[in-house]
């Protein structure tokens, strides 16, 4: 028979078992919610449905530069560059703007093409746009057929084929851009250029309005130690095998791969 001591014993455990297992839910919901907080904005077949991209192997693919034709005028668009590609005997396959220029259509930094310096290294730390906020970079490929991004400041111009300057870089030996905030409400069409692990060049263009952070997560996603972004509202891309081909538009440098 159980005496009161007994029974007051056996109700304060049980009492003192309810008050655990409600704390250990309350922790439990806690923990769940700021997980919630330090996940990224979306997952990685979120992003990936967010944005179009494209592989380019510069080994095994031709990978060209364009700015201007044999009679100094801008290419401007897609179309007119297909069009003098097919006067040639040749295919455009993909294209993209490559990078930010000034009003005349002239690059806002570095340009190279076939190993011609035709717009210089632009080493100004302050400006506005986001071509000045540091560290900008660079977008190359070497006569080697080796692409690489680096930032400015840590560019050679040695043994260099084409390159293009733009800016901000979205990511830095593997390490997000530090100005990028997870959540911001600064929200654009971005297009951008990284180099994945096994050298190929990985073009990307966001389908929807997109922030630095989530863009800069796209390319890390996928190996990219550096990436670098190309330009804002702006891009466009001509990608016949994504059922994709952006008409009109007014560019300066054009990055395609032809055949």
């Amino acid at each position: 028979m159980q005496t009161g001591g007994q029974y007051f014993q056996c109700l304060a455990m049980h009492t003192n078992n309810r008050l655990k297992a409600n704390w250990v839910k309350i922790i439990t919901a806690i923990i769940l919610i700021a997980t919630l907080f330090i996940l990224p904005s979306f997952s990685p077949s979120q992003l990936e449905n967010r944005i179009l991209y494209h592989v380019v192997s510069p080994q095994e693919n031709e990978l060209v530069f364009f700015w201007k034709d044999e009679s100094g005028e801008n290419y401007k668009d897609f179309q007119r560059l297909k069009q003098a590609l097919n006067n040639k005997g040749k295919l455009l396959k993909f294209a993209m703007n490559g990078g930010m220029y000034q009003t005349d259509l002239s690059p806002q930094g570095l340009y190279v093409e076939n190993g011609k310096v035709l717009s210089p290294l632009n080493n100004r730390q302050k400006g506005y746009g986001n071509f000045y906020m540091q560290p900008n970079g660079i977008f190359y490929i070497t006569n080697n057929l080796e692409a690489h991004v680096t930032s400015s400041d840590g560019f050679t111009n040695e043994n260099v084929k084409y390159a293009t300057q733009s800016g901000p870089m979205l990511v830095i030996n593997g390490t997000m851009h530090h100005r990028f905030i997870k959540g911001s409400e600064n929200l654009n069409i971005r297009n951008g250029v990284g180099i994945l692990p096994n050298g190929d060049v990985l073009f990307a263009i966001s389908k929807d309005k997109i922030n630095f952070y989530d863009f800069a997560t796209f390319f890390m996603e996928k190996g990219c130690e550096n990436a670098l972004y190309l330009d804002g509202f702006v891009s466009k891309v001509y990608s016949p095998e994504n059922q994709r081909e952006d008409i009109g538009g007014t560019f300066g440098v054009i990055i395609a791969e032809i055949e």
